[in-house]
């Protein structure tokens, strides 16, 4: 059965530089992906764009290609990026103009169609998330690098997965192994050992890009170059496929993948094999992604040292109660980080941050500024900031919307100019949620100790919006036995009290042995919007993993 293997050198906008050149050097390889693209390197980009219209695009790539162009020209390694942001026709003629320049023959083609901020007025970039099938056609063609706007992160696998096997739209299984395999790839070192629960259970000082050997059939084996650093194992793939999903059906514009059918299997070092995925038609509405300027902020972190930390606070909040008045957002949070009969400084303070927004950058700039840097000597003993505030920067508000699929023009501009549109999808089905599988029988009671649940499972949380998710998922059948009944709702809530009045759902996926929350709100108006301590939720699942709650002391 033939094979394509297409390994990623880029999991978000500021990625590891080297890594072109590291897979490309590393081993076999058919293409190599690389995403620059999220909902904050959206507004990034948008905001270049307002300085200079020619921008909007990753420079990032450019530099990388400086590098790394002749090496992929001469192993016949394609190269396919979102990188084009906003402006994906723009940076394909630099690609073209930097290949010519270096005397590189390659073929540039690239993807549009997803800019619809025309239609969205007030929104700084709005774009509506395009499937694989628009890389496929500039890969059939002959292009040797193919640059895009704002696809799914999964379409820069699907893609190329789709010109070399010859699928066509309705094949949905393969499709779905396929957007399966490119979810895991998609985070590059995620897959690697990078920002894993266990991480001490191998090398993860310098992961390696993760690459999937995918066949025709949809299966595919997640793994790495050999002699590069991290592991690949069912868990980091876990890990993986929990970050930013949601319940069993994971829709994109080509196909519904369901995750309630993955199986994983490790097949040898750092090998794991991902069979038995099952797709359905997508969703009959393509998702785009709104990003708009929601104002000004600004911040200040008074650092409260010693005794009476409650009562400092309570004086710097009523001193800066009359320059407040006027802001429309004002958040105050006591962190405290103190401990008492600290043996240094820092462990004996404090952190009081205030937050404001406003959308008047005066009232959070220099009417904030001015009156926290005045109670430098009229305020609590010991006064002082980790940094004066500024003079406010604004923030991005993310929303999404949906259209119907023929509503957003879908265009492969091939490397010799010519135009081909992609048809939108043909056979589509309204999104449901499926059904809640039976949980597995519980342990038998026994005695129990109190500790950490990270002890037993791992997690991984992120963003989509202003909504987070954290996935857990148990190691063995035993712990999964446990895991399934004793995480309900309610102790979730009960575990993250910052969780408490927001809308939680929780998803099980049993072939996973892993249980989905997502979190409603909790995130605010998205990463741009700063809305808490976590912007990206990052870490929330970490959090979930510390506490404390009564285990079988037989999975201890």
């Amino acid at each position: 059965m033939s094979t394509v293997r297409i390994g990623n050198a880029s999991g978000f906008y500021g990625d590891r530089f080297d890594a072109l050149r590291e897979m490309l050097t590393g081993g076999e390889l058919d293409v190599l992906t690389g995403d620059y693209l999220a909902e904050l390197t959206m507004l990034i980009l948008g905001r270049d764009r307002l300085k200079d219209p020619g921008a909007g695009y990753a420079r990032t790539f450019l530099r990388q290609l400086e590098d790394s162009l002749g090496l992929a020209h001469e192993r016949g390694v394609k190269l396919v990026a979102n990188a084009g942001g906003l402006n994906p026709a723009g940076l394909a003629d630099r690609v073209r103009e930097l290949a010519d320049r270096l005397g590189i023959p390659v073929r540039v083609a690239h993807v549009e169609g997803d800019d619809l901020t025309a239609q969205h007025p007030g929104s700084l970039a709005a774009h509506a998330y395009l499937g694989g099938f628009g890389i496929a056609a500039c890969l059939r063609e002959g292009a040797d690098i193919v640059v895009t706007g704002r696809v799914t992160d999964a379409a820069l696998v699907t893609g190329p997965a789709a010109a070399h096997f010859g699928w066509g739209p309705g094949e949905y299984d393969r499709l779905a192994g396929a957007v399966v395999a490119g979810h895991v790839l998609e985070c590059g070192t995620q897959a690697t050992g990078g920002n894993y629960s266990f991480f001490r259970e191998g090398d993860v000082r310098h992961p390696g890009f993760p690459l999937a050997e995918l066949h025709e059939d949809g299966t595919a084996v997640i793994t790495k170059h050999p002699g590069t650093g991290g592991f690949v194992d069912v868990g980091t793939v876990t890990a993986q496929l929990l970050y930013e999903t949601g319940g069993a059906r994971y829709a994109g514009p080509d196909v519904t993948a369901r995750l309630d059918t993955v199986r994983l299997t490790q097949d040898g070092p750092d090998c794991v094999r991902i069979d038995g995925v099952h797709g359905e038609p997508p969703p009959p509405t393509l998702k785009v992604g709104l990003n708009r300027l929601g104002g000004f902020r600004n911040e200040v972190s008074f650092v409260l040292t010693g005794l009476d930390i409650e009562a400092k606070a309570a004086l710097v909040k009523g001193q800066l109660e009359a320059a407040l008045g006027k802001v429309s957002e004002v958040r105050w949070d006591l962190v405290r980080t103190d401990r008492p009969d600290a043996d240094t400084e820092e462990t004996a303070s404090a952190l009081l941050r205030l937050v404001v927004r406003d959308p008047d950058q005066e009232a959070v700039g220099r009417a904030l500024s001015g009156a926290a840097i005045e109670l430098a000597l009229a305020s609590y003993p010991g006064f002082h900031v980790l940094a004066p505030p500024g003079k406010g920067a604004p923030y991005g508000v993310f929303e999404d919307v949906y259209v119907p699929h023929g509503a957003v023009p879908h265009v492969a501009v091939l490397h010799d100019g010519r135009r081909v549109s992609v048809a939108p999808a043909q056979d589509t089905v309204v999104l449901e949620e499926v059904p809640e599988p039976p949980l597995p029988e519980p342990l038998p009671s026994g005695p129990t100790r109190r500790a950490p649940l990270g002890l037993v499972v791992g997690a991984r949380s992120g963003d989509k919006g202003g909504n987070a998710n954290v996935g857990v998922w148990a190691r063995t059948d035993e712990a999964w036995s446990w895991l399934a009944h004793a995480l309900t709702l309610d102790r979730f809530r009960e575990l993250l009290p910052e969780t408490a009045g927001l809308p939680v759902t929780r998803h099980t996926l049993p072939g996973l042995r892993a249980l989905n929350f997502v979190v409603e709100g909790i995130l605010g108006a998205g990463v741009a919007a700063q809305h808490r301590f976590d912007p990206q939720a990052k870490a929330l699942g970490e959090w979930l993993r510390s506490r404390h709650l009564d285990i079988p002391e037989e999975l201890l």
